[in-house]
């Protein structure tokens, strides 16, 4: 059952919820934290280096003493200052995360179901899930980084031209070799990662498949097919990401090369140097250093690829246009709370491309009840999406109350519709959590009325736990049946004055299902009914039955 709000967030806020990756200023804190890190373990292995040379020198122990602290210093402040910037970067990148998925599933209502009804179930899923989270995490595996390498190269550089003027340009050099590397994996990256997230987006529709129609591939004998189906899908997943580590092994061969060059240079440079041992130590390990401690950047830039690609996805799903308008100045909102809906030779379409309901005319007084049927493709549930204001009419009017439907405020209009699909959702929770979700302010009386009216008065009694008990995933199991009487239950508990059924017992046996009609037309009493059917008996309880299979209106 739905009950949705019925309006984006402004597109300014929403287009900020999934493509805006600017750092903020906590990352940016972050990133300078990081650097310190990453200067102190630099500054950790060039200490180290001279200390060790100069300690087999055997010079008096004092002069040994401020190395010495300088290496515990530095040993202690690099763990203690990636632990602060972990802890910083992942509360800002979790505080983010938790904002955009609001806003993201407010720019989703409005696409629901015209727009998102095109996409895979999967593919939704991985939309709001997967896609946002590598959007999001970017500022973590790929800001943070970035700006740390940078913070602690351009000290490194610094300090040590002044020190030695020839190591400060072979470091400068060792940077343009590394910022080549993370220019090359990140186009690498790139290239190969449209086939990976297709890849697995497949992976995860087939998995989907398999799980939820298991029993009907059981049934045909088809398990084995159906396994290889997952196969042949992750097997395109693993070549996908064979190619990716192709390209991921040159820029970390790349890398190392760069940084064995740098320390060789150092090295011959340091020969000729007017320096002592334990300082030429020191100069020729700095190189190592920075090349260990900037690696992991080319990791960055493909959490930086599997970002942008991530972010294109999403944003391909979310900026289309909703189905559904809301004017900017509605017309006044029916006073009455059960209003007459009346269409007038309305047609739809999902795509625009071609009409995927006839022109059709219905009228429905208060308290009316209509079953509307045809053939497959007829447009039974898209005349069920214009009544419930998901899709608008390509031509004609949708009249509530008198007044257009497209001149009234979306939501008003929802407000008074409570649609029943024919997989009603069970939430993995309370029983009363489950049936609130539709009636936010109803007491617990209103809700085993409503489960009585529904049919599930016996089944209700036979519960220990009464509305506390646990639903769902971990909780108690429930029939198809019984499921579809949760969905009925949810729309008499919301008290809607009109009732939206898009074969509520399409997947029942036949005894089921008429039973849960005859419950049906029981509880229903004074409210407007439409429910689609695909089945001819059962509907003696309607006053009405509409066919929309084109034969019948020759």
């Amino acid at each position: 059952m739905t009950f949705s709000p019925s309006t984006a967030p402004p597109a300014s806020t929403s287009s900020r919820a999934w493509s805006d990756r600017r750092p903020t200023p906590a990352i940016v804190i972050a990133g300078l934290i990081g650097g310190a890190a990453v200067a102190s373990g630099v500054a950790l292995t060039a200490t180290s280096g001279w200390l060790i040379v100069r300690a087999s020198e055997r010079p008096i122990m004092l002069t040994l003493l401020s190395a010495i602290v300088a290496v515990r210093a530095f040993g202690m402040a690099r763990p203690y200052f990636r632990y602060v910037e972990r802890v910083r970067s992942h509360d800002a990148a979790l505080d983010d995360l938790a904002a955009r998925r609001t806003s993201v599933y407010a720019a989703l209502i409005p696409l629901t179901p015209a727009r998102l009804g095109r996409s895979a179930r999967t593919e939704v899923l991985t939309g709001v899930v997967d896609d946002l989270t590598d959007t999001v995490e970017a500022q973590v595996r790929v800001t943070v980084p970035v700006i740390s390498s940078l913070v602690a190269g351009l000290m490194a550089v610094i300090l040590t031209g002044a020190l030695w003027p020839p190591l400060g340009l072979v470091l400068a050099g060792l940077l343009l070799v590394l910022a080549a590397g993370c220019w090359l994996a990140w186009r690498l990256e790139s290239r190969a990662q449209s086939d990976l997230l297709a890849a697995r987006a497949e992976v995860l529709r087939v998995s989907d498949l398999v799980a939820r129609q298991a029993d009907e591939l059981r049934a045909i004998g088809a398990q084995g097919q159906a396994l290889t189906w997952l196969d042949e899908a992750h097997r395109a997943w693993r070549g996908a990401v064979r190619r990716q580590s192709h390209g991921r092994a040159a820029v970390a061969a790349l890398i190392l090369t760069g940084t064995g060059l740098a320390t060789v240079a150092a090295a011959y440079l340091a020969r000729g140097a007017d320096v002592s041992g334990p300082v030429a130590a020191l100069l020729v390990v700095v190189p190592v250093a920075v090349g260990d401690a900037l690696a992991p950047l080319a990791e960055a830039m493909r959490a930086l690829a599997r970002a942008d690609g991530s972010s294109a996805r999403l944003d391909a799903l979310l900026h289309q246009s909703p189905a559904v308008s809301d004017p900017a100045e509605p017309d006044v909102a029916p006073t009455s709370s059960h209003p007459h809906l009346r269409l007038e030779s309305v047609s739809a379409s999902w795509t625009g491309e071609r009409a995927d309901l006839p022109p059709t005319s219905l009228d429905l007084p208060p308290g009316r009840r209509v079953a509307i049927v045809g053939a497959n493709g007829s447009g039974k549930s898209t005349l069920l999406a214009v009544l419930a204001r998901h899709l608008d009419p390509t031509a004609g009017r949708y009249l509530v109350a008198g007044v257009d439907a497209r001149g009234l405020d979306l939501e008003s209009v929802r407000r008074l519709l409570a649609v029943v699909d024919d997989e009603p959702h069970v939430f993995a929770s309370t029983l009363r959590a489950n049936l609130l979700v539709a009636a936010p302010e109803a007491t617990d009386d209103s809700l085993r009325a409503a489960l009585s009216g529904a049919g599930l008065g016996p089944w209700f009694d036979g519960l220990a736990d009464g509305l506390d008990t646990r639903l769902g995933a971990g909780g108690r199991g429930i029939s198809g049946g019984e499921r579809a009487r949760l969905g009925l239950a949810r729309a008499l508990a919301s008290q809607r004055p009109v009732i939206l059924l898009d074969e509520p017992v399409a997947h029942l046996d036949h005894a089921t299902a008429m039973a849960i009609l005859a419950d049906l037309t029981d509880a229903t009493t004074g409210r407007t009914v439409v429910m689609i059917s695909h089945r001819p008996d059962g509907l003696a309880g309607f006053d009405d039955i509409l066919d929309l299979t084109p034969s019948a209106h020759r």
